[in-house]
């Protein structure tokens, strides 16, 4: 699978960054007449303040390359280049998917607010992903971003689904990318092994910001935040967190190339994530409830015997495989019915990355 994709023409590449797989980052559409009819009245302070943010562009001269990515890279093993470029693919292929997401929003809607929020988030993701893809190119797996607006299979989420996972894939792309950062920062700087990885700071900055963005739509839309829908915030919660842990677990070399652990690294994001959340939800997750981390773990060893399964082929192996997703379906069941934490919300909700810089001299909660 790895192989394919590093040692494959630029098409390949682009090929798995098409793949829908349910771990793989997905493009979305939306009910762009409902975003047509958003009003942000009841939070127009804080509206205004984050327009002006944007406005600013504080990035704007951020993703610029230096002399540094001139370097020879031929050095990494075959086992840490598999693992980086399989990094950067899934990366481009989710800032990609929000650049395509809200430009396709500017593009079909009127309403004012809407389009200067999503057209200013649209240029933000753009610049990622072509900051991304650059970075692809040097190793010659450059993804064909035209190809995928076109291949790719889009799926539909209603303006609440797409504010709830967009709000959590920006402020856990924040939390991940500030981790990343500091660990070169403060506990590894021998291990930053490609140069990219300075640009993570101001970088999550964006990320943030698209984050509070979201925020204040819900607070404005206040019936996203009741009834039902909190359980469909518990829903994506706890689907967001999964899919970045088994996602992350069958990526444990690339992590220790960096230095980490990767159950450091997902408990540390994941209860990050969870208390940046707490702005907008009114429920979050019982981070320190240990069958939570437990049933993740049973998704990611289930996930793990799946290629081995599919491989061997036959009626055995076949059953076997849809006893485990089907066992898979269940455990991620358990973990939604698993109580959470109710959250009352403060009126004063917004908040600043600076607020949330990790001290990695301190030790992560410890597995019970």
């Amino acid at each position: 699978m790895y192989q394919s994709t590093l040692d494959a023409p630029v098409n390949e590449t682009t090929r798995v960054a098409q793949d829908d797989a349910v771990l793989n980052p997905n493009f979305y559409t939306t009910d762009f007449d409902a975003m047509d009819k958003v009003d942000v009245s009841l939070m127009r302070k804080e509206w205004d303040e984050l327009i002006a943010e944007f406005r600013a562009d504080p990035n704007k001269d951020h993703f610029k390359r230096n002399a540094e990515f001139d370097a020879d890279f031929s050095h990494y093993s075959p086992q840490l280049k598999r693992e980086f470029v399989d990094f950067l693919v899934s990366s481009v292929t989710a800032e990609f998917s929000g650049c395509i997401l809200y430009a396709e929003i500017k593009k079909r809607v009127r309403n004012k607010d809407m389009r200067e929020l999503f057209g200013f988030m649209s240029r933000d993701e753009g610049r990622h992903a072509g900051f991304i893809n650059h970075t692809l190119n040097d190793f010659r797996v450059g993804v064909d971003l035209s190809f995928l607006t076109k291949a790719k299979k889009y799926r539909y989420f209603q303006p609440k689904f797409i504010y709830y996972a967009t709000y959590l894939s920006e402020k856990i792309g924040y939390a991940r990318y500030i981790h990343i950062y500091h660990n070169f920062a403060q506990r590894n700087p021998d291990k930053r092994f490609h140069p990219i990885f300075r640009w993570f700071e101001n970088w999550c900055w964006d990320e943030f910001r698209h984050g509070e963005a979201f925020a204040v739509l819900m607070r404005s839309q206040p019936h996203t935040l009741r009834g039902v829908n909190k359980w469909w915030i518990k829903f994506f919660l706890n689907a967001v967190f999964t899919t970045m842990y088994v996602r992350d677990h069958a990526r444990r070399p690339f992590f220790e190339a960096m230095g980490w652990d990767v159950d450091e690294f997902d408990r540390r994001v994941i209860r990050m994530t969870n208390d940046i959340s707490k702005q907008v939800f009114p429920v979050v997750i019982d981070v320190d409830n240990e069958r939570v981390w437990q049933l993740m773990e049973r998704m990611h060893r289930n996930n793990q015997t799946l290629p081995a399964l599919r491989r061997a082929g036959g009626i055995v192996n076949a059953v076997k495989e849809k006893l485990t997703l089907l066992d898979n379906g269940i455990t991620f069941l358990k973990l939604l019915l698993t109580p959470g934490k109710e959250n009352p919300l403060k009126p004063d909700f917004r908040s600043t990355p600076e607020a949330w810089l990790p001290d990695l001299r301190t030790p992560a909660p410890a597995a019970a």
